[in-house]
């Protein structure tokens, strides 16, 4: 899987749980500080990465920091692949 691939599909997901095609355009936007998740979106996040990239990303292994915008939620899954 190419990384134009991985972007796309981590947009698709992200899309579908923030409820919101802003995180197509705000790639660095914090999303937990927009409103956009909050900690049951952060999980349903993380559940579909693994579901999707077979990549397993435990809440407790990362901070909210390295998982709060598109692009960090991006570089995530590439070192995991």
């Amino acid at each position: 899987m190419d990384k134009a691939e991985v972007e796309e599909k981590v947009l698709d997901i992200l899309e579908d749980v923030c409820g919101d095609d802003i995180v197509r355009d705000e790639r660095d936007m914090d999303l937990f500080a927009a409103g956009l998740l909050d900690s049951m979106g952060g999980i349903e996040v993380l559940v579909r990465l693994q579901d999707e990239f077979g990549v397993e990303i435990a809440p407790t292994a990362v901070e909210r920091s390295e998982m709060n915008s598109v692009n960090t939620i991006i570089h995530q899954v590439e070192t995991r692949l």
